[in-house]
Order: C-alpha cells, then sequence, then structure tokens
C-alpha cells in the first residue's frame, strides 16, 4: 500500500544494514531488551528473532499512501500501520510496485495472519480475517518464510503497550 511516509533518506544505510537483518538462532545467547524507539520493531517466536527499521503510518491519510510508488525497500526495513481500534482489515496493492508479505497483527501484538508474496498493482482485497486487529506490518515479500515468521509470533513495538516488557527491542 502507498509511500508518502517511507522514509528514503534510510535507504542507502538499509542498504549497507540488509545482510544484518538481525536474525538470531534459538542457540543464540540471551542479552537484555532495551525499549524500542518508533522505528525499530521485533519479531520473536520459535525461529528466533528479526529486527526490522519501521515507518509507523497511523493516520488516515498516510495509511493511504503507504508504499504506493516505492520502487524498493531495503531487505530490513518495513511499514508498520497502526490502528487505535481493533478492526477487521483489508489492504490492496494499488499502486504498490514491489511484492509484499502482510503481517496482521493484535492489540497485543501477535501475529494472527500472514498473506505472503501480495502482488504488485493488484486491487484484489486482502483479507486479515475475520478477527479484530490493530496493525499491519508488510515487509518485502517472501521474507516471512524465508525467516520462518509464522501465525503466532510477537511483534515488539512501542504501538503496543500492553506487552510484558513494553516494546523491547536488541
Amino acid at each position: 500500500m502507498g509511500n508518502g511516509e517511507f522514509n528514503r533518506r534510510r535507504f542507502g544505510a538499509g542498504l549497507i544494514a540488509a545482510a544484518g537483518i538481525g536474525v538470531a538462532g534459538q542457540g543464540a545467547a540471551l542479552t537484555p531488551l532495551m525499549p524500542c524507539p518508533p522505528d525499530r520493531a521485533r519479531i520473536t517466536g520459535p525461529f528466533g528473532s528479526a529486527s526490522f527499521t519501521v515507518d509507523v503510518v497511523d493516520t488516515d491519510a498516510s495509511r493511504a499512501r503507504g508504499l504506493m510508488h516505492v520502487p524498493s525497500m531495503p531487505l530490513s526495513y518495513g511499514m508498520l500501520f497502526i490502528y487505535q481500534q481493533p478492526q477487521r482489515m483489508s489492504f490492496w496493492m494499488r499502486n504498490t510496485l514491489i511484492e509484499l508479505d502482510m503481517l496482521f497483527i493484535d492489540e497485543t501484538g501477535v501475529i494472527r495472519h500472514i498473506h505472503h508474496r501480495a502482488r504488485p498493482l493488484d486491487e484484489t482485497p486482502i483479507s486479515g480475517g475475520s478477527e479484530l486487529l490493530t496493525a499491519v506490518l508488510e515487509i518485502n515479500g517472501g521474507l516471512a518464510k524465508r525467516l520462518g515468521i509464522t501465525k503466532g509470533d510477537l511483534l515488539r513495538h512501542p504501538a503496543f503497550a500492553g506487552q510484558l516488557g513494553t516494546g523491547s527491542c536488541p
């Protein structure tokens, strides 16, 4: 979805950091978790963890633009759509030029549904299912499967204030 809010200044740094997605295997040493700044999100689950730099879109106008007209996105980046009230969600790929994975998230940060490899420019509605949700994280298409991110994994970000260790990051 959309584009306007995606911070193009971060592209250069993101390309350099693309290899450093921050995936930690299950055997990785435990490190203390620090609070996430608003432009960072961390997904944890049985696969380990993955950290992303995110652009947060939390207004009607910024959510409408989303990732429209963006020709590429660094591997370790994403766009986090945040809604104030839990609701059923549906997205589309109008004017979106890159393939995306859409991670549909509830108010506690739990990933409830993943739509893999949404097709660029496709206007077919992409539903988050029948559950009430408060966020969607869009990342590069195919990345969720590649990293092992699945339904039930937890997204840590300050938007999910009810989380234990609120919005912790490495």
